[in-house]
This record gives C-alpha cells, sequence and structure tokens, in this order.
C-alpha cells in the first residue's frame, strides 16, 4: 500500500510538474517539433508545407501552385528556400488576406517577385513593404481566379485554382479546418462585434462558391481536405 502512495505522489508531482512547465517550455517545443512538415505534393504541381507563424507563434499552412508559379501565403519551409532550385522559382507572391504576410519578403527579395493581395486589404502595407493590389474576378495566373469571401474582413480571398491535376478552392480566415477535425470557422471572438453576422455572410458566400467546378479545399490554417471537397463544403454550409 505504502508503494501504491509513492507512486501516486509520483504521477501526481509529474502531472503537475508538465502543467507548469507546458506554457513556458513544453508547448513552444511541441507545436516547433509538430509544425515544421515537410514539404509534400497533395495535388500534381501543388505543394503543401506547415511551419510557425513568425509572429503568433502558430502552426499556419503555405503552398506553391507550381504550374502558375504561385508562392500561396508563404512562410520558408523546413528545406529552406533552397528547395525551389531546379524547379520553376515564384512569379509572385498571393495573400488570401492582408494579415498574411508571413515571410512573403523573404520570397520577393529571393526571387524577384512582386506581394500581391486584395486591393481592399493595401491599407495594411501603407508602411511598406511593397504589395500590389488584385481586384475580384481577376486572373492572377493562368488557372488561378480571385474570389471575394468577406464577412470576416472585405479582404479575405477565396481562389479557384485549376490545374492539370485538379481544382481546389483555397482559403483565407473565412473558413478552417484543424488537423483530425472538419470544416469550421474561426472561434466568435475573432469574428469582431457580432459573430453571427459574420457566419451568416460567410455562408452566403460559401454558398456562392459551390457553383464552381472544384473537389479540394486548401486551407491558410488547416490540413487540405482533398478530395470529396465539394460535398463537406456543401454539407457543411447546410448545416450552417
Amino acid at each position: 500500500m505504502a508503494q501504491l502512495d509513492r507512486l501516486a505522489r509520483r504521477v501526481s508531482y509529474g502531472v503537475q510538474l508538465t502543467g507548469a512547465a507546458w506554457p513556458q517550455f513544453l508547448r513552444p517545443l511541441v507545436l516547433e517539433l509538430a509544425s515544421h512538415r515537410p514539404i509534400r505534393e497533395v495535388l500534381p504541381g501543388v505543394h503543401h508545407w506547415t511551419a510557425i507563424h513568425p509572429k503568433i507563434r502558430l502552426p499556419v499552412d503555405s503552398y506553391y501552385i507550381e504550374s502558375a508559379r504561385v508562392a500561396l501565403d508563404p512562410t520558408v519551409p523546413r528545406e529552406g528556400l533552397e528547395w525551389f532550385e531546379g524547379r520553376e522559382t515564384p512569379s509572385q507572391v498571393v495573400l488570401t488576406n492582408r494579415h498574411h504576410l508571413r515571410h512573403s519578403e523573404r520570397y520577393a527579395e529571393a526571387f524577384g517577385c512582386p506581394i500581391r493581395c486584395s486591393e481592399l486589404g493595401l491599407h495594411e502595407f501603407e508602411c511598406g513593404p511593397k504589395v500590389e493590389g488584385f481586384a475580384f474576378g481577376e486572373e492572377l495566373a493562368p488557372g488561378i481566379t480571385t474570389h471575394q469571401l468577406g464577412a470576416i474582413c472585405p479582404d479575405d480571398t477565396a481562389l479557384h485554382i485549376r490545374t492539370g491535376g485538379g481544382s481546389a478552392l483555397a482559403f483565407a480566415d473565412g473558413l478552417t479546418h484543424p488537423r483530425g477535425g472538419g470544416l469550421t470557422f474561426v472561434p466568435g471572438f475573432l469574428m469582431g462585434d457580432d459573430p453571427s453576422a459574420v457566419r451568416a455572410g460567410l455562408c452566403e458566400s460559401l454558398r456562392g462558391l459551390l457553383d464552381l467546378d472544384f473537389d479540394n479545399l486548401l486551407f491558410a490554417h488547416g490540413e487540405p481536405l482533398i478530395g470529396g471537397g465539394k460535398v463537406a463544403l456543401r454539407e457543411f454550409v447546410a448545416g450552417g
């Protein structure tokens, strides 16, 4: 019995120690180890990776659409910018909203390419860096067209991506896909003063996107959904 008591005390101490260390030491380590996933090709010519955001210190997701030479909401991958050597290098960086600058300046410097964002979000960059605006409905590169999702912020953008390997929608902050979970909106406290109105506006915009041809979903915050994307989005909107 005494041995069991000692074991219980040790377990309790270990739990308390872990709880105390988690915010300052263990959480950053776990995030660092879990989030720096290598680049992987999720669709032919569409590459995805996860890395720690340079400011918020949370995992975020980036893409390279090789056929269009578009780096989407990019961070520097664990392989470094050297990964692009021997490939068609980025000809432009595209932000799905004004808050997704991330490591874009390093791409612009390395590859001499412009950074582009919805013209409705250009006020974010009045003091730099240099960012070019695009209009909704514009084809940024062959097979990549912009659509306004809005609601959560006016410049929140969905990209319709059509490649030889399949079609996809890419989302900014209006729709997320946490690892191991389903489609969801960001928490209400990130939606301003009237989260219900924002959710309703997002559902209306998402409903309009269902007219497009796609079967895959890409997210700036979350795991890509490869295959069954339109069905999942339709069911999500129906339940919203």
